[in-house]
């Protein structure tokens, strides 16, 4: 969290200060040279986006200071190989293959030793270019950017994905929505309350191609999707692509990296996971992260079994079979069944304990006190308990706003003093903190304003509040939880209507190169001291950022200096400005581009 200074600070604008805004202009020139240019790339959203960046209008108010330490010696980063271009470090094809097939283990995260990580930079594929506008990304991809045919020919009968004219078209019909996906959200939402803010966040399990989150936006829900990189290995790619939120999972033998009571709805749409498995262990961690009142979607096998067991191509009696355990684990979970019609049924989870028949000898529940400790952590075989209620009216963890007013008021984690060291006073002042620093970087990067950044990654999330000041349907935050934080808040930012993940930065990503438009890094490197390499964790923030992308950081002088010398031998442009509140502050913020280059460009070219 950045230090309150001198805001009272306002010292003249001598030479120096003026040459230096001149400096930034000519580096937002430069970001539209490569947007016009793009070695080949150049199209009319980059030339819009060009001339937005020409703007040097937006430096206007703004003082900029240079700070000049020792000259360190840059080290220049070479590109890997062709073969690398949608290398996934922690989800390798090839690592995979020697883990345990049994439970889905080998889909699951398989991380490479120091010795086998890369110290190269990913390159990007011949002919990218900067993705479509939302919502346009979400209909089309260019076939440049994700070249994958296999999902066209493979799931032709599907409708998944067409290829047409160097593009990829996402129908968003086929075999999991017949009638297509509005309809079918349309029929969801007869039962489940989406047009009113009431159901905000959702999880889409083996989401596809994640056309179901891809349209839920219109109802101002956002899903966060995941799928494993399989033979269909393009899915979240195509997802990340198409502007919608996702990454690489998958349900196996480690529980979730989402809280307690996070989402408000769970999907299922011919997902093909087996929720019987195990004696019910994957409905057992869905009930972990649905919020009380909460509903989960089952849409596909084996609802419906009667009419499509043949088509289905399994016998009768075992699709009888396991519908029939299904709902019987969703009683042992107090889910209520509100719905079935076709292949779709919904249950909705009780608000609170008051409402389930009691103890049962067939139920054991979770340690309480281990519940929010869950990375890398194995699931369990038990049922996670509801926070205690003093009536049957009341719902269990707190009641929620509905979006958008929820984004703003006061968690029920918060407001319960559940969560040490987090107070409403100091929950309104973070709020109004972010709002204060995201208006500082608006007038340095007037594209945040723009379509220009649809994908963005808060590296170091906190409460959700950066996230929050930028709240807009042009874009969408991951927002990333340190596994190393001093205090775990991610369920701050579900109770707030924002979707968010447990990660640690010592290891990579779970998703694809180019995934982000945009990357915040507010203090992760110096959280991360000491704990990890600062040049591993930029090598992966160069993996994950796409060509002509932009990076916020904001952390101590010296270390973004470190940071500056580092970035600067990875084809990246830097501006080092000094904290809104005046230069006698000591934390800084150094905005930074990747520059746009592809596989074959002439490294030395580009330096």
């Amino acid at each position: 969290m950045a230090i309150k200074g001198n805001p009272g600070d306002n010292r003249s604008r001598g030479p120096a200060s003026i040459v230096f805004v001149v400096g930034l202009c000519c580096f937002f020139y430069l970001i539209g040279v490569w947007q016009r240019g793009g070695f080949g790339k150049g199209n009319s959203r980059a030339l819009q986006i060009t001339k937005k960046a020409e703007d040097c209008s937006i430096l206007s108010n703004l003082e900029y200071e240079t700070h000049h330490g020792d000259q360190l010696e840059v080290k220049q980063f070479e590109p890997c190989g062709e073969q690398y271009v949608d290398y996934t470090p922690c989800h390798d094809q090839k690592r995979a293959m020697t883990f345990p097939k049994e439970n889905m283990n080998f889909r699951e995260r398989h991380c490479p030793p120091e010795e086998e990580k890369l110290h190269c930079l990913i390159p990007a594929p011949k002919g990218y270019i900067t993705p479509f506008p939302w919502p346009k990304s979400r209909d089309y991809v260019p076939y440049a950017n994700a070249p994958h045919k296999s999902l066209t020919t493979e799931k032709a009968v599907q409708n998944w994905v067409r290829y047409e004219d160097d593009l990829l078209r996402f129908p968003g019909s086929g075999t999991q929505f017949p009638y297509g996906v509005d309809a079918y959200i349309d029929q969801l939402a007869s039962v489940i309350p989406m047009d009113n803010g009431t159901v905000r966040t959702a999880l889409d399990t083996g989401c596809g191609v994640a056309s179901w989150g891809a349209y839920l936006f219109k109802k101002n829900v956002i899903a966060m999707s995941f799928a494993p990189r399989d033979s269909d290995e393009a899915q979240v790619q195509f997802a990340l692509e198409r502007g919608v939120p996702a990454v690489i999972g998958v349900l196996g033998t480690i529980k979730l990296p989402f809280p307690l009571r996070a989402f408000d709805m769970v999907h299922c749409s011919h997902c093909l996971i087996r929720w019987t498995t195990n004696g019910g262990l994957y409905m057992m961690e869905v009930d972990r992260v649905l919020r009380p009142g909460g509903y989960w979607i089952l849409s596909g096998s084996p609802i419906n079994w009667r009419t499509n067991y043949q088509a289905w191509q399994r016998p009768k009696e075992e699709m009888e079979e396991e519908q029939r355990m299904i709902e019987e684990m969703a009683e042992l979970l107090c889910w209520e069944k509100k719905y079935e019609k076709d292949e779709i049924a919904i249950w909705r989870k009780r608000v609170n304990y008051e409402y389930c028949s009691g103890p049962d000898s067939r139920v054991t529940l979770c340690d309480h006190s281990n519940s929010e400790n869950i990375w890398y952590k194995k699931m369990e075989a038990c049922v996670t308990p509801y926070p205690e209620t003093t009536n049957s009216e009341q719902v269990s963890g707190g009641e929620l706003k509905p979006f958008p007013e929820r984004l703003n008021a006061i968690p029920p984690r918060i407001a319960s003093g559940s969560l040490p060291g987090v107070s409403i006073e100091s929950f309104q002042e973070d709020n109004k903190l972010w709002k204060k620093h995201v208006k500082a970087y608006k007038r340095v990067n007037k594209l945040l304003d723009t379509r220009r950044y649809r994908n963005v990654l808060d590296m170091n999330t906190g409460l959700g509040s950066f996230a929050a000041a930028l709240e807009s349907s042009k874009l969408w935050v991951m927002n990333v939880m340190p596994t190393i934080a001093e205090r775990d808040t991610l369920g701050v930012l579900y109770d707030r209507g924002l979707i968010g993940i447990y990660h640690d930065w010592c290891e990579a990503f779970s998703t694809y190169p180019r995934s982000y438009d945009l990357i915040h890094a507010n203090g992760i490197f110096s959280l991360y001291k000491d704990k990890c390499s600062a040049e591993d964790i930029l090598l992966e923030m160069d993996r994950i950022l796409r060509p002509e992308g932009a990076v916020i950081f904001r952390d101590h002088e010296d270390i973004l200096g470190q940071v500056k010398t580092i970035v600067s031998g990875m084809r990246w442009k830097t501006k080092m400005v000094d904290h809104e509140d005046g230069p006698l502050i000591p934390k800084k913020v150094l905005f930074a581009v990747k520059r746009y280059w592809v596989v074959g460009d002439n490294s030395t070219i580009l330096r």
